[in-house]
């Protein structure tokens, strides 16, 4: 009868194991928040952060989990950093008080209230978003969102892409609009390690 038990506690290792929350960090070179607006009613403009930090953690088992991540705001780009002629170029303009307001607000930040499951995957998440001083929720899809092993390092790695709308004036950020749209559609593309 002991032999039994034993064996049995020994058979449930793995589950247990399984069962426990799992924790990522953010690969910072594969990860980017980027954003499309429309311009003038005539095309839709692209642009992207490029310095994210943050963690995540998802318990399968549960069907729960976290999400924290920081975006530098002054890492913005859409492609025009060369002013030319002009006063001054977009990403530059995008820098000052009219639109991000970096040297005040020099990050925004997610945090998540919930995570949704699909199965035994994360589906959605719904949290706070900051920008400008200002929180608002918002809730990101997730269009896909996998897992494997990293074939470099060989830890579990998770990735994939997570869509959104915000209306910029939510946070203050009312500059030109109309003539530059109010709501940005968000899609960030991530891939993290586990701890």
């Amino acid at each position: 009868m002991q032999k039994t038990l034993v064996a049995l506690a020994l058979a449930a290792l793995p589950f247990a194991a399984a069962a426990a929350p799992e924790n990522f960090t953010l690969d910072s070179y594969h990860t980017y928040p980027n954003f499309t607006v429309e311009h003038w009613g005539l095309s839709v403009m692209t642009g992207r952060f490029d310095k994210t930090t943050g963690k995540f953690t998802i318990d399968r088992a549960a069907r729960t989990g976290t999400v924290e991540m920081t975006i530098e705001t002054a890492s913005v780009t859409t492609g025009d950093n060369d002013k030319g002629s002009r006063p001054r170029a977009r990403d530059e303009h995008l820098r000052q008080a009219d639109f991000f307001n970096v040297a005040e607000f020099p990050r925004m930040t997610f945090k998540s209230t919930r995570v949704n499951f699909g199965g035994d995957l994360p589906s959605s998440v719904e949290g706070n978003l900051t920008l400008l001083g200002v929180s608002r929720p918002l809730t990101l899809t997730f269009e896909r969102f996998k897992c494997g092993q990293n074939p470099f390092n060989k830890k579990d790695r998770c990735g994939g892409n997570a869509v959104g709308k915000v209306k910029r004036s939510d946070f203050g950020m009312k500059t030109a609009i109309p003539a530059v749209g109010d709501e940005l559609a968000l899609n960030i593309s991530f891939e993290a390690d586990k701890d």
